[in-house]
């Protein structure tokens, strides 16, 4: 079950009022067909728990031999439009309008992969005190989305974050010890995150 609130897009995409929202629990998503943006509050929340996450040997061998440079918050716009560019995609001009005015806040971060001095990969997404809410990655070369979200734990970890939010459980998530829990747990697990002013 989801619960699915409609609100004027304009007044609820202003950074202050989106900040609000994904403090309470929600996220934006963006109607392919007609635009319209609508935010989501699942009652079964996803979170990859930073105390107790894993990344897979086998991973962490394949990693080691390819060249990969992480960085941090170099170039938000190539990641989103990366992440964008998909069959369906819920990241419409509007949202990304509306990441930019968060990012001027401070709040929206991207990790990066980088090949060759190449963008490659990495993912994005929007910090509040302790809370780190993972929108999207892409990959454009094999492993370039792992190896940023490895970077995005180890990082959050050195940050003493609390929570990262994942969204949604998928197979690629699972790896790294993603796990379901109620919206009460997830609730309580902000109210944590919200005693930090963590510094991304």
């Amino acid at each position: 079950m989801t619960r699915q609130n409609k609100f004027d897009q304009s007044e609820f995409l202003k950074p202050h009022n989106m900040l609000r929202l994904y403090a309470s629990g929600a996220f934006p998503m963006a109607d392919e067909s007609t635009g319209e943006i609508n935010w989501y509050m699942p009652e079964v929340r996803t979170i990859i728990p930073l105390n107790n996450y894993n990344i897979p040997r086998s991973l962490k061998k394949e990693i080691s031999k390819l060249n990969f440079e992480a960085r941090f918050d170099v170039d938000f716009i190539p990641v989103v439009n990366g992440c964008a560019k998909r069959k369906r995609t819920w990241i419409s001009k509007e949202l990304i309008e509306a990441y930019l005015r968060l990012q001027n806040l401070g709040h929206v971060h991207t990790v990066e992969t980088w090949l060759n001095n190449k963008l490659v990969g990495g993912l994005y997404g929007i910090t509040f005190k302790g809370a780190f809410f993972g929108e999207s990655m892409f990959s454009r070369v094999s492993q370039a989305s792992k190896f940023a979200l490895v970077k995005l734990i180890e990082h959050l970890n050195e940050r003493e974050f609390v929570v990262l939010d994942v969204q949604y459980l998928t197979e690629h998530l699972k790896m790294f010890g993603a796990k379901e829990i109620s919206f009460d747990e997830y609730n309580q697990l902000l109210l944590s995150a919200y005693e930090r002013e963590c510094k991304f």
